[in-house]
């Protein structure tokens, strides 16, 4: 579960926005699950694979890579590293981001995404994974946050975050919201994903209403992801 002194950092932080304040005592403190892989690499396949698609959408696509992954007694990795652009490409997955996923698998055969980059600031570590085809910003906040649980990171490019935020707070200048919450801004996009896809906003009718499929939260080409 959440730090007690974190959880009251970010209470105290969104004392000047009422709606804000409201909806993360209405989340409550919440638990910061452990990084779902033991790579990072791992984390940057799926990152890229689900880029600019909608949750059904990805999902489909994972079904397709497992299942084809089970039929060649290997794993989605093995199939990355394997790297047969026609059996990627028939699971869904775009030329483009078989490109991408063979530059991960390069990157991390020549040593770029060893344990090193769990001790670098997350600006340096950014720069070393956006020189990967296929890794923009976005996507290298995503890996600081989930992979790395860099707890300052303001994904400034995450429309529902960055939405989120706006719509809570009425302020068009996220950032600068956000720059109040340092240095835990992280865990406060953390709550503004929950709050976007689970919780009501305060005050917000129309987010009772059934939630149409929510789409991947990055805007823009893959390289820019």
């Amino acid at each position: 579960m959440l730090d007690p002194a974190i959880y009251a950092h970010l209470l105290d932080a969104a004392r000047a926005h009422p709606a804000l304040r409201a909806a993360l005592v209405q989340a409550g403190p919440i638990r910061i699950e452990p990084p779902a892989h033991p790579r990072v690499a791992d984390r940057l396949f799926v990152e890229v694979v689900n880029q600019q698609l909608s949750t059904r959408a990805a999902g489909a696509i994972w079904a397709r890579i497992e299942a084809a992954a089970a039929a060649a007694d290997s794993s989605p990795r093995g199939l990355f590293e394997a790297g047969d652009a026609d059996l990627l490409r028939a699971c869904g997955i775009s030329g483009n981001k078989v490109r991408a996923l063979q530059a991960i698998v390069g990157a991390e055969a020549a040593g770029l995404l060893g344990p090193g980059l769990a001790g670098l600031p997350h600006p340096e570590r950014a720069a070393i994974l956006c020189g990967i085809r296929g890794v923009g910003p976005w996507t290298a906040d995503m890996v600081g946050i989930f992979h790395f649980h860099d707890p300052d990171i303001w994904p400034a490019g995450d429309v529902a975050a960055v939405g989120c935020l706006r719509r809570l707070t009425g302020q068009a200048d996220a950032g600068a919201v956000a720059s109040a919450f340092a240095p835990y801004r992280s865990i406060l996009a953390r709550y503004l994903w929950r709050i976007k896809d689970g919780a009501p906003l305060p005050g917000d009718e129309s987010a009772r209403q059934a939630p149409a499929p929510r789409t991947r939260r990055l805007r823009g080409a893959a390289k820019s992801g």
